[in-house]
C-alpha cells in the first residue's frame, strides 16, 4: 500500500544497536513503498526525529540506555495521537507486552522474527491494523486473569532482585520487615513462586521488573 496513492510510507527506525539499524533499513531500502526517513540510538533522540520528520511508522525498540520505548511513545502521543508504533523487542514476558501496548503500540515484534514478520507488519499498521504475532498472543493469554502485582510490591520485588535481605529493603523502601514479609509473601502467592529466587527469575522473564 502507497502513502497517499503513490508517496511510500515513510518510517523512524528507533534501537540502541548499529547493526540491528542497519538490517532493518536494508530489508525496508528493498521495498518500492518503504523508506527510512531517519535512525535514532536513543529514546530522546527518537522524541526528536519524530518531531522533525513526523513519520508514518516508527519502529521502537524497548529498552534504550536514556529512555524506556514506553517513556519514549508516550511523550510523542502526546503531541501526536495518530503516531503509529511497532515495538521491537527480544523480550517476549506478558506484562512487558501488555506495558508497550497500553502506552500505544499498534504490533509487538520478537527482535529473532523480524526478516519473517516486519514488512507485512509495517503495511498492516500503516493500513490503521493492530498486528500481535500467536506466539505474542499465547504469552499474554497464559497470565489473563491473574493478580497483577501492586506498585509496592514490584518495589519490593525490584530491591530483592538486587539481592537485599528484607531489613535492607525495609530501610531502603521504609517500611517494617513485617512489612516486607507481608509483600513477600502476597508476591510468591501471585506468582506462584516458590521462593524469592523464584520470584525474581519468574518476574525478569514475564518483564515485571529489570536488573
Amino acid at each position: 500500500m502507497m502513502s497517499n496513492g503513490s508517496d511510500p510510507i515513510r518510517i523512524l527506525i528507533v534501537d540502541d544497536h548499529p547493526l540491528l539499524r542497519e538490517g532493518v533499513e536494508s530489508l525496508v531500502s528493498k521495498q518500492s513503498d518503504m523508506t527510512v526517513v531517519a535512525e535514532a540510538a536513543t529514546g530522546r533522540e527518537a522524541i526528536e526525529l519524530f518531531r522533525l520528520h513526523q513519520p508514518d511508522v516508527t519502529l521502537m525498540d524497548m529498552r534504550m540506555p536514556d529512555l524506556s520505548g514506553v517513556d519514549a511513545m508516550t511523550e510523542i502521543l502526546r503531541d501526536s495521537r495518530e503516531a503509529k508504533f511497532i515495538v521491537l523487542s527480544t523480550y517476549s514476558g506478558d506484562v512487558q507486552i501488555l506495558r508497550a501496548l497500553k502506552a500505544g503500540a499498534r504490533a509487538y515484534l520478537l527482535k529473532g522474527f523480524l526478516r519473517k514478520e516486519l514488512l507485512d507488519t509495517i503495511r498492516k499498521v500503516y493500513a490503521g491494523r493492530k498486528r500481535i504475532p500467536p506466539e505474542i498472543a499465547a504469552q499474554i493469554a497464559d497470565h489473563a486473569g491473574e493478580s497483577n502485582l501492586t506498585e509496592r510490591e514490584m518495589d519490593v520485588l525490584q530491591s530483592i532482585a538486587g539481592g537485599n535481605p528484607n531489613k535492607l529493603v525495609a530501610d531502603k523502601l521504609r517500611i517494617t520487615e513485617d512489612t516486607v514479609k507481608a509483600h513477600v509473601k502476597s508476591i510468591l502467592s501471585k506468582l506462584s513462586a516458590n521462593d524469592r529466587t523464584h520470584a525474581v527469575t519468574i518476574a525478569l522473564k514475564r518483564g515485571i521488573i529489570d536488573l
